[in-house]
């Protein structure tokens, strides 16, 4: 997509959903990206829809904004109950005969993708351990550690250089372990529950874990109970930061090819 084409006008595509054919089309209000005030809406063709908004035909940069803008009109999508796949971020069309002519090339795919995806929520769990608080625990727990950690309490840091060095070690092994096994325990408890689960890289020194689950949306009532349970089993050691009901960006981001030629559409647009 070329940047001097930005003074055009084309259509942005958010989503795909499912949509009963002859019904008017849907509004979703003026969520379009790009704080124009665009409306957010659907344009269909037989049984499946593209949700759309105006836009200027231009790259728009990969910002924190621009990214958390496109997330939220699928998510406004799918609070209205539609089964939704995410779109990659920034595919706009040249306007609305050509979304329609994707739609009928690859109807059939994206049934297909629908079928599977129906009523399917994605939850994201991120777990953030206190090192202070399961420090504590470790030498609760671990005899040898404590009794090294009397023994060298009172000595000169200068003559106890290496039994230190040595003790910096089990310590750091014994978190390790504890991370570990927390780690596996939240994955162990919530992937029983889930379609599908993928686990990204942690960010920051106190993250253990950042994983996205897809469930089923009557399944989500369950899973936050399981959340609070293994809350509570943590003992504040481990907190989890949990969100629900969000669109499945990490297990379906359609890539669509706008090349439509040899596409044609009858006189009602079918």
């Amino acid at each position: 997509m070329n940047e001097d084409n930005s003074h055009r006008e084309g259509i942005y595509i958010y989503c795909l959903i499912d949509f009963k054919e002859g019904e008017p089309e849907k509004n979703f209000g003026p969520l379009g990206l790009g704080q124009r005030g665009d409306e957010l809406r659907s344009l269909s063709y037989r049984d499946v829809a593209a949700v759309i908004s105006n836009s200027p035909i231009k790259k728009y940069p990969v910002s924190r904004e621009n990214c958390l803008g496109h997330q939220q009109a699928v998510e406004a999508v799918m609070k209205e109950g539609f089964t939704a796949l995410p779109v990659r971020y920034c595919t706009i069309a040249e306007d609305e005969e050509q979304v329609r002519k994707i739609l009928k090339r690859d109807h059939e795919r994206f049934k297909d993708l629908l079928r599977k995806m129906q009523n399917k929520v994605e939850l994201g769990l991120k777990a953030i351990f206190d090192e202070k608080l399961i420090y504590q625990d470790i030498l609760a727990k671990n005899q040898e550690i404590r009794l090294w950690k009397e023994k060298l309490t009172n000595k000169p840091p200068e003559k106890t250089y290496h039994q230190r060095i040595e003790v910096g070690r089990m310590v750091e092994a014994a978190l390790n372990a504890e991370k570990e096994k927390a780690k596996t325990v939240a994955l162990r408890t919530l992937k029983g529950l889930a379609e599908d689960y993928v686990v990204a890289d942690n960010y920051g020194e106190r993250m253990l874990l950042n994983a996205s689950f897809l469930v089923d949306r009557n399944r989500e009532p369950e899973i936050d109970k399981k959340v609070d349970e293994l809350n509570e089993s943590f003992e504040q050691r481990v907190k989890l930061k949990y969100v629900g009901g969000m669109p499945p960006f990490n297990f379906v981001c359609m890539e669509i090819d706008l090349d439509v030629k040899g596409v044609e559409l009858d006189a009602a647009g079918r």
